[in-house]
């Protein structure tokens, strides 16, 4: 059914259309920022801890209302004029699609059992991956297609949250979610003809949460993560308190059984982890997004014990050939340890330490018959280090300041596969073999057409405001002149422990044809140097995520204030706000995706309780104060020159909600003194980032070098 609209609404489209349209065809005109449709304030004030607290556009919260639907409409259009009328968006849509469409296959989320690979294969210009089977793990000639999406739901937006085959890959169970909303069903399928068996469980996967699911021995069932279900729970719950079910093949999901979980917080998120024969299974439960977890071993007998506690400190619990255990803990550890407890031991009082803590911090723990495969972090690069069984050293990659190593899995013996990953080459999946310590690229890597033979990337440190060194990766064509005028970019995350490793991104060739320069920054919040490194930029800490970098790249010469534009989402878009809000002078621009910007009220968003563990609460004085200090939303000051600043959000975006972007759009229109554009893009065909489509990536890109082109007066060229 199409919304009823009033004649005002129709006006205001039409016009902004004909706009738009104007403004495509007269490339030489620009468009006024400051002819941003106008919000109406409607203060409602809080008491917070004896704080009075004034928000003028707490209505925009509310998106079915049709007036919010109206003005997030105008919003979109008033964007558009923008954007459509920038002179190089058509060519910098073709380069984009020649980079993003013209790079090769893709093989990622790598599953071993039973002799059989199984991947997503993205492939462009398909829409999105397909489910895949290799018959040998270095052979892309022996796959065959399982499932593919961009069949059944041409139009893209169908996309495959996880997968997970059972022991002797004869069957596979899929998650499927639409728009991006992550919102999965499963679905189990035959591997050998890819039909649908029957069987469907609804309500598996979650935005924040996630899911999955674990199968048993001998493919009769499987445990999986369970939401509430209508009528189970009050609406507000139906995003929580996930729980652990057994579904038996060929029952109805109203039969399925409660097996753990009637004692979880409301915030949990669990994961499953099967040893090698499906008898056994550790279920790791976390405490929202703050970094503190539980976990569960399932034995042959079908029964849970509890392994560890909130209060231990163990991040990881992998399960060895031989059903051992092997546990990576934080405890007094804060880069790492390794410990063991043997087979059919679950006291944790007894586990010996393995690996002890050294100077780099680990990231990730496999044991296979004879040897325990470490990855290791040094503040964002990734190395392979591997020990026998009893600790000693017998392989150890040189660290490289370009290159990260990771997704290792096993693929039968001792031998395994890893993903190496670098700024300057695409990535690749090698095998290596411990027979005679050899990295062997197989044929699953990718290529790309943009080559970065002419590219450099260094290392720099940047000082915080509390003495800490903070690395940063500054990718840049050789011979770049330290003048104080190249167009820079500077990206940025700073939270939940997730670090960034290098990775590579062919859009930044677009970029670095201009003569720009890109940095990453390793700040804090993530554990790019352990536990510590996160745990000093989270609750309380937050203000040390927001300092350092980009004054360091002015001082150096690497660009100027006039020139530098900030980049980044989710986590990352608080990050923006916070920068932009607290120092606007240092930017010409700003380019925030799916971020948090009220961070008094983010915890009541539909999912925003996950975030309390790594935020804090507005409940506790203490850390209420640190909250208002820094939250973006309430640090906007009016008549400031800001920077041009455009916020992305999607409609289906299940993990931070659209409000935020919202309100904040409409705050900085109408606080901003600069003249420059303030704009909102909203899509409605994609969620938090996962699952969107190759066109509306493409779409979604080409909007956001176009801004930042124009925004920091990059003379665009494009020879092809």
């Amino acid at each position: 059914m199409i919304d009823r609209v009033s004649n005002l609404t129709i006006f205001r489209q039409f016009m902004l259309t004909l706009t738009a349209a104007f403004l495509f065809e007269s490339a030489n005109v620009s468009a006024d920022p400051a002819a941003h449709p106008s919000t109406e304030g409607q203060p409602v004030q809080d008491d917070y801890n004896g704080v009075t607290i004034t928000d003028d556009y707490r209505w925009l919260e509310n998106f079915d209302d049709p007036k919010v639907k109206e003005w997030n409409a105008e919003q979109n259009l008033y964007t558009r004029t923008i954007l459509d009328s920038i002179p190089a968006r058509n060519a910098i849509k073709r380069e984009l699609t020649e980079l993003l469409g013209g790079t090769s296959t893709d093989y990622y989320n790598l599953q071993w059992t039973n002799g059989k690979l199984f991947a997503f294969k993205f492939q462009p210009p398909a829409q999105q991956p397909l489910l895949v089977c290799l018959d040998r793990p270095d052979d892309p000639f022996s796959e065959r297609v399982i499932l593919d999406v961009n069949k059944m739901n041409p139009d893209g937006t169908t996309s495959i949250d996880f997968f997970k085959p059972t022991l002797e890959a004869g069957m596979i169970a899929v998650s499927f979610s639409e728009k991006g909303s992550e919102k999965g069903t499963v679905r189990v399928f035959d591997v050998a003809t890819g039909r649908e068996v029957g069987d469907t469980v609804p309500r598996v996967n979650g935005p924040t949460a996630g899911g999955g699911i674990s199968w048993v021995a001998d493919n009769t069932g499987f445990y999986y993560t369970h939401y509430p279900r209508e009528g189970e729970r009050p609406p507000e719950d139906l995003g929580f308190y996930q729980q652990i079910y057994y579904h038996r093949m060929g029952t109805r999901t109203a039969e399925d059984i409660l097996v753990l979980g009637s004692d979880f917080p409301r915030i949990a998120e669990i994961n499953f982890e099967d040893s090698y024969d499906h008898y056994y299974c550790i279920a790791s439960v976390s405490n929202g997004d703050g970094g503190e977890y539980r976990h569960y071993l399932r034995g042959r007998t079908g029964l849970w014990t509890q392994i560890t506690k909130f209060e231990d400190g163990i991040t990881n619990i992998v399960i060895a050939p031989d059903n051992s255990l092997y546990l990576l803990s934080h405890k007094d550890a804060p880069m790492g340890k390794v410990l063991h407890l043997p087979k059919g031991v679950t006291d944790l009082d007894k586990a010996e330490v393995v690996v002890p803590e050294g100077k780099l911090s680990i990231r990730s723990v496999l044991p296979t018959y004879h040897y325990l495969y470490l990855t290791e972090m040094d503040g964002g690069p990734i190395r392979l280090r591997v020990l026998q069984l009893d600790g000693k050293e017998f392989y150890v990659t040189p660290m490289q300041p370009v290159r990260s190593i990771g997704g290792i899995i096993s693929i039968g013996g001792d031998a395994v596969m890893l993903r190496v990953s670098s700024y300057t080459e695409a990535s690749a999946w090698y095998i290596f073999d411990p027979a005679n310590k050899t990295m062997k690229k197989t044929g699953l890597f990718k290529t790309s057409p943009a080559d970065f033979s002419d590219v450099d990337v260094t290392r720099e440190f940047a000082t915080s405001k509390d003495g800490t060194k903070v690395p940063m990766s500054i990718i840049s064509r050789k011979g770049t002149k330290l003048d104080g005028n190249n167009p820079t970019i500077l990206y940025g995350y700073g939270g939940y422990g997730i670090s960034m490793s290098p990775g590579f991104d062919p859009t930044l060739r677009l970029w670095l044809d201009q003569g720009g320069v890109y940095v990453i920054a390793n700040i804090r919040g993530g554990s790019e140097y352990g536990e510590e490194w996160h745990l000093a930029g989270n609750l309380t800490k937050k203000q040390n995520v927001f300092d350092a970098c980009a004054k360091w790249l002015i001082d150096n010469k690497y660009t100027s204030s006039s020139h530098l534009c900030i980049r980044g989402g989710s986590n990352g878009g608080l990050l923006m706000g916070a920068t932009f809000t607290q120092h606007p002078e240092l930017f010409a621009a700003c380019v925030s995706y799916v971020g948090i910007y009220d961070m008094l009220r983010v915890e009541l968003d539909p999912n925003g309780e996950f975030n309390v563990t790594e935020f804090g609460t507005v409940k506790n004085p203490e850390q209420f104060k640190a909250l208002r200090a820094y939250s973006p939303y309430h640090n906007v000051h009016d008549n400031t020159a800001y920077p041009a600043i455009m916020f992305l959000t999607g409609d289906q975006d299940g993990r931070v909600n659209p409000l935020q972007s919202r309100k904040m759009t409409a705050l900085m229109q109408t606080a901003s003194s600069s003249g420059k554009p303030i704009l909102l893009r909203t899509s409605a065909r994609a969620g938090h980032g996962g699952g969107t489509a190759l066109s509306d990536l493409i779409d979604r890109e080409t909007d956001t070098w176009s801004f930042i082109v124009k925004q920091l007066n990059v003379d665009f060229h494009y020879d092809k």
